[in-house]
């Protein structure tokens, strides 16, 4: 473990081997930190927080401060970072209220540019990539291989689809599909984000039918159930196109064009 001189680590902090701790980083009491994890200059963990192993945190981030909440009393709650992360200069994430589970979360191999902000009790799984000044509301959720532009600001307890994409300084009030392009103000999908689904190996024939989908359900506004059926007797109703349907019915079900916006009225 390398501590630089001018760094303040509480003795209590539970801090692996192999970690590097650059000038002027406060770690507190509750934070723990896995092996090969670096740490710049100007860091901040506060909380209970643990980050996992060889993530990269650079200048003025921090992690782990109080919600941005007026309910918020002090209740313990955390925040959680897995492995491989990237996290550029001042990111903020703030822990969790007591509204769900208790936990901010972070998946493994995340990128999050320079200046965004996680808010409390969002939850990121893998191989996210979140562009410079973006913001995250409360609650938000990003499913798997998500990629955010930069300057996107994304209402409260909205849900981000795997494999979509949000182009820049886009206003998220409505949940994204998975494997959907959108953009706007607010957002609207445009086509199906084929640059990624070509990156990922997806099946040509996969692509084929998430396009018919596409067209279906957002040109011809033809209904969910009506192109379900269509596509079943195209031979189109791959898995892939079961999850879109699926995740644009529990989007049907919420409020505001917002599944999980359910949790807020309960």
């Amino acid at each position: 473990m390398a501590v630089a001189s001018t760094a303040v680590v509480d003795p209590r902090a539970e801090i692996d081997h192999d970690v590097e701790i650059g000038p002027f980083c406060v770690v507190g009491p509750d934070v723990r930190i896995g092996r090969g994890t670096r740490l710049e200059n100007n860091v901040t963990l506060m909380g209970r927080t643990t980050v996992g192993e060889h993530n990269h945190i650079f200048p003025g981030t921090v992690i782990g401060a109080p919600p941005q909440d007026i309910s918020y009393r002090g209740e313990e709650t955390s925040v959680q970072i897995g492995d491989h992360n990237i996290i550029r200069e001042s990111v903020t994430v703030n822990r969790a209220t007591t509204k769900e589970d208790g936990v901010t979360s972070i998946g493994d191999y995340c990128y999050l540019m320079a200046g965004c902000h996680v808010a409390h009790d969002c939850r990121l799984a893998d191989r996210i990539i979140i562009a410079n000044a973006t913001l995250l509301g409360g609650h938000v959720h990003i499913h798997d291989d998500a990629t955010l532009s930069g300057g996107t600001a994304v209402h409260h307890f909205t849900t981000i689809g795997s494999f979509s994409f949000v182009g820049g300084l886009s206003r998220v009030l409505h949940d994204v599909p998975p494997f959907m392009l959108v953009e706007g103000q607010p957002t609207r999908p445009r086509c199906v984000n084929i640059v990624a689904l070509k990156r990922n190996d997806f099946p040509s024939d996969t692509i084929r039918a998430l396009s018919e989908a596409y067209k279906l359900i957002y040109r011809s506004k033809v209904g969910i159930d009506h192109a379900r059926e269509i596509l079943r007797g195209n031979g189109h109703l791959v898995p892939a196109v079961n999850h879109l349907l699926g995740f644009i019915e529990h989007q049907h079900e919420g409020r505001h064009g917002r599944g999980r916006e359910r949790r807020r009225a309960a």
